[in-house]
């Protein structure tokens, strides 16, 4: 295995001084001399239309500079694809929080007071908050002219709430059903569960003299928000510059425009610099949550343990609108088939508008959801068969040569090496079993993800050099990562490296960070540039010392030929350069022609305790195996295992945003549950280092990975330690307790 000098080496974060002496910038710490506060009032009905807005008394309001309703903005929509969302509502409002009408003014009290004065007059329209319900026939349709929708992936048959369909297929599933010996049938249910980040949606927006509109956000994707501001605005892309900052935690929910749209109308009728920045109040009532997802999974099997066949049904609850999502679908729902070699498949999935909160993307999106239930469902198979689970696995896990959902031949296929692995770490086969404990296992790959970045590296007269790159760090240690590239291929300790974030004019395009895709795309372009700036510097000091290129040596900041007969210091090279007008950089944009057909395996082992009397559940020990490629920085390779872990287990157990009848029924994280520092069982990681994937150096995505089996792996451990399936997430101690009780009366 090849032996870097900086790559596969324990790296504090880059940016890490700056966050601890409190000297980072996020959004709501940027200050622009004039700037007032913008906020939004908000529909208290899950669908009506609008009769009126009288906003006479706010705008008369000393200290308000503006007060805007949908009547004063174009009549465009907005969205990440799926363009099928008013800036303000326009008409109708389909949702308890929809933004109706915005003020901004001196302070965020006085803005409060101004929204209190609108008087808006609604007709309450029938509602639909069951996306089950939502599809019969009858049902209140809350789009009505969706096929004029810009981003419709297909055109619908009206009238429908459904408003895309996606299936994936392969084999012949009736064929394969008339072979099973047995068929197997369960439904499962997730519910909505928001993103947790520390920090609220927040934005700045300033048009400047210029009339350019300088944005500063916490979002991880600024060449789409661009995009999405600039179309909702009727204006040219290059009339916006998002400008860095540090993000506060985002976890898939900070990718969207939010806020920004009408924060840019109220600077541009205010004349001032607005800021705005969401309550948590806002957040879970009109934030971004992961899908709340009803499944139904059928699977036909031979008396043996092989699988023929599967069949599979996912409905994700969209709420009123699909403008947060980049894909429009939830691609996550294909994973009902699995990491197994099933040869007839065929899984559907819909998105269908209701009268709650829009969702949006969190970690992996739709996968946790779609594996629990898969994973759950492999479980209760294993246990009518007989079949240990962790064989029946195997037995049936994709290997070399097969072809998964999407007909991609997939490579490394190490699942089998990550179950026996999981098996022995665990003890599996030797733990002694004691009343009340089990053992529970979920298998998961996924890919690593591709798109477009774009990094610049100068050579510094300093004998430094620094990385301009588009990527925005949204907490993961993406820039981290880049600084170890540079260095290794400069041949620079970590500390002469500086990483700068670029604003949205310093490239042409990116695509953010997100689905496991940095470390492949910025970190390819990033480590194509260093090699490229590193070839310049050789040619330029062997030109110099009037030497062979081949013959030149660089290391320590120093050129040097084969005998060490002459030397040159790269301070030296570049400062001759930069006299010449010709300052050292290289510039590179990666782009992969084609997908990515690396994948990364993951299996998790559970062990639980369950309390008896009350049902109450506690992760003793957490086992994650992972099959991966080179690992760059050990200590953030082992935080993201353990923060995925951490955040399944919060879903697993807890986490549940409840929506009553559209209405969201928690407003603080004293209502919303999420695990503390208790809740953290002993953790065990396993790695199977494999040098294969698409970033430099051969290593591959780990970000979305770690939390997607979590849920499944806790289910299985309930289910081995008291007998009872919970099927509807979280797993609760009044849902275990009830179970134990039903299965005492029932023998």
């Amino acid at each position: 295995m090849t032996v870097y000098t900086t790559v596969g080496k324990p790296t504090t974060r880059v940016e890490g001084p700056e966050k601890v002496t409190g000297k980072a910038l996020y959004p709501a710490d940027i200050a622009v001399e004039g700037t007032i506060w913008g906020k939004v009032l908000r529909s208290p009905l899950p669908h009506a239309r609008i009769l009126s807005i009288d906003t006479s008394k706010a705008k008369a309001l000393p200290g308000v500079h503006a007060v805007l309703t949908a009547a004063d903005l174009p009549n465009t929509l907005v969205g990440r694809r799926l363009r099928d969302m008013p800036v303000l509502a326009r008409d109708k409002t389909r949702f308890i929080g929809e933004k109706v009408a915005a003020v901004a003014a001196d302070s965020p009290d006085l803005a409060e007071e101004a929204l209190d004065l609108i008087e808006v007059e609604y007709e309450e329209l029938p509602a639909v908050f069951d996306p089950i319900k939502a599809t019969d026939p009858g049902a209140p349709i809350i789009h009505d002219r969706i096929n004029e929708y810009i981003g419709l992936p297909q055109q619908v048959e009206e009238p429908t709430n459904r408003f895309v369909r996606s299936v994936f297929e392969k084999g012949n599933i009736a064929k394969g059903f008339a072979e099973a010996d047995m068929v197997f049938e369960h439904s499962f249910l997730a519910p909505w569960v928001h993103q947790g980040f520390m920090e609220p949606h927040t934005c700045l927006v300033e048009i400047d003299d210029a009339g350019k509109a300088q944005v500063w956000v916490n979002n991880k994707a600024p060449f789409g928000l661009r995009g999405q501001v600039a179309e909702a605005a009727e204006l040219e892309p290059t009339q916006i510059r998002i400008n860095p900052v540090y993000i506060g935690g985002d976890f898939g929910g900070k990718g969207d425009f939010m806020d920004v749209p009408i924060c840019y109308f109220l600077a541009k009728a205010s004349h001032r610099p607005v800021k705005m920045v969401m309550s948590y109040v806002e957040e879970f009532m009109a934030g971004n949550p992961r899908h709340q997802a009803f499944i139904t999974i059928r699977s036909g099997v031979m008396r043996n343990g092989t699988l023929v066949a599967r069949e599979g049904h996912v409905v994700f609850n969209s709420g009123a609108y699909g403008a947060f999502k980049p894909g429009v679908n939830i691609a996550g729902g294909k994973e009902l088939s699995g990491s197994y070699r099933t040869p007839n498949v065929h899984i559907t999935v819909d998105n269908v508008y209701t009268n709650n909160v829009p969702c949006g993307h969190m970690r992996a999106p739709g996968s946790p959801q779609a594996v629990f239930a898969q994973e759950s469902h492999m479980d209760m198979i294993a246990k009518e068969l007989g079949i240990d689970p962790i064989e029946f696995r195997i037995k049936n896990v994709l290997r070399e040569g097969d072809t998964n959902i999407d007909g991609h031949a997939l490579t490394p296929l190490r699942g089998e090496e990550t179950l026996r692995k999981g098996s022995d770490a665990s003890g599996w086969n030797t733990l002694k079993p004691s009343p009340n404990i089990g053992l529970g296992i979920a298998l998961y790959d996924r890919h690593t993800g591709g798109g477009q970045s774009t990094s610049v590296v100068v050579a510094e007269t300093d004998g430094t050099a620094t990385l301009r790159t588009p990527a925005f760090d949204q907490g993961a240690g993406v820039h981290t990562v880049l600084q170890q590239i540079v260095a290794e291929e400069l041949s620079l300790p970590l500390d002469l490296v500086r990483v700068v974030a670029t604003d949205t004019d310093a490239v042409a395009s990116d695509s953010g960070v997100g689905g496991s895709r940095a470390t492949h795309t910025a970190g390819q372009a990033t480590y194509r540039a260093a090699q490229q700036l590193r070839q310049d510097l050789v040619e330029r000091a062997a030109k110099k010392m009037g030497v062979a290129v081949n013959s030149v040596q660089f290391k320590d900041r120093k050129f040097t030929t084969d005998n060490s007969t002459s030397s040159i210091s790269l301070s030296e090279v570049v400062s001759e350069a930069k006299e010449n007008g010709k300052p050292l950089s290289a510039q590179v944009t990666y782009s992969p022609e084609a997908p990515d057909e690396t994948t990364s395996f993951c299996t998790q082992i559970a062990e639980v305790q369950v309390d008896p009397e009350t049902g109450q559940v506690k992760v003793l020990r957490f086992f994650s195996i992972h099959d991966v490629g080179t690992v760059f920085n050990p200590l953030a390779h082992q935080g993201q295992i353990e923060g995925g872990i951490i955040m399944g287990l919060g879903q697993a157990l807890m986490e549940h945003l409840k929506i009553e009848e559209g209405q969201v029924a928690v407003g603080h994280f004293g209502d919303y549950k999420i695990p503390t520092i208790q809740d953290i069982p002993e953790l065990t990681t396993v790695l199977l280092e494999n040098p294969a994937g698409p970033t430099p150096y051969q290593g591959r995505g780990i970000g979305e990975l770690t939390n997607v089996p979590v849920i499944a792996a806790i289910a299985n451990a309930v289910a081995d330690a008291v007998g009872v399936r919970i099927t509807e997430l979280p797993i609760t101690a009044e849902k275990v307790l009830a179970g134990i009780k039903s299965k005492s009366k029932a023998s």
